[in-house]
């Protein structure tokens, strides 16, 4: 009996223990589920994401075709309407030699009908003009104004008007024929020579082509010149602004909501690299990739900051800064892409500045490694910024009278970004831009004025 309650009770251990055993189990199954639904809820999120992205790529490919088709509608429906007028010009040409013919077959008198003849034996047609020819050396790339300059291969007093065309393009040389960009066209121009003004020089190079056009019929067009537009293009790198920042292209704005919907979209960026999942990477269509500053977080703190997109490594470059009328506080400047997270422009040795406040009183100052010097100028409208990285310059000017407002003099040891802090406000840029005339010449007499180096103990080796 004893030997039979032993069993027993070894049985019900047992069955305790496989109890026991599969509770775990089912525990185990049961966290593995809620693991799975979320794994699963996060990847359809991640999808949903991913989709929307290439949602947004495909609009923006899109809106891109949409805009090359309608501009290549407008080119060819004015290239139909202007041969449409000449046609229409020609016809009532004929018909009135037509109709002087007519009256002339009526003529019975042999005499009459001999001067007639010897009139109609003296009517010419005027003939299809000939191609003018581009001269580059009299063509002038300044101040985001290009000055194209043409002649005619031989003298004709036919000429009514000239029509030129032009379009931007990356590459050097002839004109390619299946160039993505359509030609831009300037008709009725009656002299030889015409200055195109207030671009934005976006592209490192511009094509050139003219006509000539008598009232009857428009010539072919002249050998196509190409010609040099280089200029400073850069952003605003949204990717490490401080997230009270809201950053679009070249336009930065205060935001008192503190860039809550900007720190969900890196958090999910976060998540995306942890999970392994590879994200899609957007970029436009004729857009740079962005300067990648190290692996180093987004501004913060007191630190309002956003850099440029684009290092200055060499040359000389010019841009230019507008600030929101209630813009309270905001800086202008340089900075090298070491700059701290926590780092505000002018306070360290590796940024340079001028700083306008607006808030509890006014002041104008330019700073450098947390030195400041009071500016006594008015506050301009625009602010002009001119680097000569070579030079080691940076020199700050009224946009409009290109009044000079401050320089700093240094020897830059590292590669420099523009640099930008706002506070309650928001700036926008002008990018884009050659150095003005007014400020070359400015610079080749500006040593010794206002902003020496010794001032703010700048100079850096």
């Amino acid at each position: 009996m004893d030997s039979q309650k032993e069993a027993l009770q070894r049985i019900i251990s047992t069955l305790a223990n496989k109890n026991d055993e599969i509770q775990n189990f089912i525990d185990t199954l049961n966290q593995t589920l809620k693991g799975v639904q979320e794994n699963s809820s996060n990847i359809l999120s991640e999808l949903d994401e991913e989709f929307d992205s290439l949602y947004s790529i495909l609009d923006e490919v899109k809106e891109s075709m949409i805009n090359s088709i309608k501009q290549e509608q407008a080119r060819k429906s004015q290239e139909l309407q202007s041969q449409l007028s000449q046609c229409n010009n020609a016809l009532e040409n004929s018909e009135e030699l037509l109709e002087f013919a007519t009256r002339s077959l009526d003529i019975k008198e042999a005499e009459e009908f001999s001067k007639e003849r010897q009139m109609l034996q003296t009517l010419k047609f005027l003939p299809v003009p000939k191609a003018p020819e581009i001269d580059p050396v009299e063509c002038l790339v300044a101040d985001n104004a290009v000055t194209v300059a043409w002649r005619m291969p031989e003298e004709d007093n036919k000429i009514d008007h000239f029509i030129l065309e032009y379009r931007k393009t990356n590459f050097d040389g002839l004109p390619r024929v299946k160039d993505e960009r359509c030609w831009d066209v300037i008709d009725n121009i009656k002299g030889t020579e015409y200055t195109l003004s207030g671009l934005r020089f976006d592209s490192k190079y511009m094509n050139f082509r003219v006509r000539a056009c008598n009232k009857a019929v428009a010539g072919e067009c002249s050998d196509p010149v190409t010609l040099e537009t280089k200029a400073l293009n850069f952003s605003l790198d949204s990717s490490s602004s401080h997230l009270n920042l809201r950053v679009e292209d070249t336009c930065v704005e205060w935001d008192p909501t503190g860039g809550k919907g900007q720190e969900n979209k890196v958090k999910g960026k976060e998540n995306k690299g942890r999970s392994g999942t590879p994200s899609p990477k957007r970029t436009s269509v004729g857009s740079r990739p962005p300067a990648v500053r190290g692996s180093r977080d987004r501004f913060t703190g007191e630190s309002y900051t956003v850099l440029g997109d684009t290092a200055i490594e060499s040359g000389q470059h010019y841009w230019e800064v507008k600030a929101q009328k209630d813009c309270k506080s905001y800086s202008v400047g340089v900075a090298y892409k070491t700059l701290g997270k926590f780092d505000q422009l002018g306070k360290t040795n590796t940024s340079w500045c001028i700083h306008v406040n607006n808030w509890l009183q006014n002041t104008f100052a330019a700073k450098h490694n947390n030195k400041v010097k009071a500016l006594d100028v008015t506050v301009p409208e625009r602010i002009g910024v001119f680097c000569d990285f070579d030079g080691g310059q940076l020199s700050f000017y009224d946009a409009n009278s290109k009044q000079l407002l401050y320089s700093f003099k240094t020897k830059f040891t590292q590669p420099v970004l523009p640099g930008f802090m706002v506070w309650c406000g928001g700036l926008s840029l002008s990018t884009g831009m050659q150095v003005p005339s007014a400020v070359r010449t400015l610079q080749k007499s500006e040593n010794g004025m206002t902003g020496s180096a010794s001032s703010l103990n700048i100079v850096t080796q």
